[in-house]
């Protein structure tokens, strides 16, 4: 079995079809057809099932699928190391963050990995929850930080911070009445919420903390950024929420931020990793730190 015949099954088993396949590949149609055909007699199995409707993968092709796009993960990531080493690094360390997870916290400990071992390159990349839980199963990712502990079979969540849930108020608006506004009195205003697709566990913790409001929320706005938030609560669309760790990110005269008057109004960060029991050393050193700096 050769790498080509690999790639070959990778980009048809996506594309589902011969030409748009061979033209990704950069390849004419015949060699594909001869690569996929010369990697099922190795295989002994049928990849796709080929007719008039078209070309779909076989239960043995997907299966396979998986298998094949986490090799290619680890000869990314050996690709990776190897680079980081010649450049007089020891290794790198792919960590997703999803959920709009980032607060000073953050910063300041990855500022805290960087110093004690300069020699690890640590690579950031944000990317919607979905993503990130198929990249932690393939090898992609190495370590998550996301805003939900239901994340299926397959990865590990521990609670690493927990902060106030908060909500962004127009400057002149009934409800600053309140110093801690009751879940209540948020009933039919008009809410500006953070767009499920974007920040999808971020959502689901909220639509839980909202659960007593679900028939009558106004939701007028889905929106993909703190600041996009922000600016239309400064407008008077609505009102929003945020973690209170993002409060000194967010002064601006039109809006004020209030606490909630409920206990519960929690939103909890998770680091997210793979089950597996061949954790890499680096891994280990990271949650190490980050167990040391949330015990603080």
């Amino acid at each position: 079995m050769e790498l080509r015949h690999l790639r070959c099954f990778v980009v048809l088993a996506e594309e589902l079809h011969f030409t748009r396949a061979a033209e990704r590949l950069h390849i004419e149609q015949p060699p594909l057809s001869r690569a996929i055909k010369e990697l099922e007699e190795e295989l002994d199995v049928i990849l796709f099932d080929r007719d008039r409707r078209g070309t779909r993968l076989t239960a043995a092709g997907a299966a396979f699928l998986q298998d094949a796009r986490r090799l290619f993960s680890v000869l990314e990531q050996a690709r990776e190391n190897a680079k980081a080493i010649a450049s007089g690094l020891r290794g790198s360390l792919r960590i997703a963050v999803s959920d709009g997870a980032i607060n000073p916290r953050l910063s300041a400990f990855l500022a805290r990995c960087r110093a004690e071992e300069p020699e690890i390159e640590m690579r950031l990349t944000e990317v919607p929850l979905a993503e990130q839980l198929r990249g932690l199963r393939s090898g992609d990712f190495l370590i998550g930080i996301a805003h939900t502990a239901e994340v299926g079979d397959g990865i590990v969540a521990k609670p690493i911070w927990r902060d106030p849930l908060v909500i962004a108020v127009p400057a002149r608006h009934e409800l600053l009445a309140h110093k801690e506004v009751p879940l209540h009195e948020l009933g039919g205003h008009p809410l500006v919420l953070c767009d499920p697709q974007v920040c999808e566990g971020y959502c689901r913790e909220l639509a839980r903390l909202l659960g007593p409001l679900e028939h009558r929320q106004n939701v007028v706005e889905h929106v993909a950024s703190l600041d996009m938030m922000l600016t239309l609560v400064g407008a008077g669309y609505g009102v929003g929420f945020m973690a209170a760790t993002k409060i000194p990110a967010s002064q601006r005269p039109d809006v004020v931020i209030r606490p909630l008057a409920m206990e519960s109004a929690i939103i909890t960060t998770y680091l997210l990793r793979s089950d597996s029991a061949d954790v890499p050393a680096s891994v280990e050193r990271f949650i190490v730190r980050l167990r040391e700096a949330w015990d603080t």
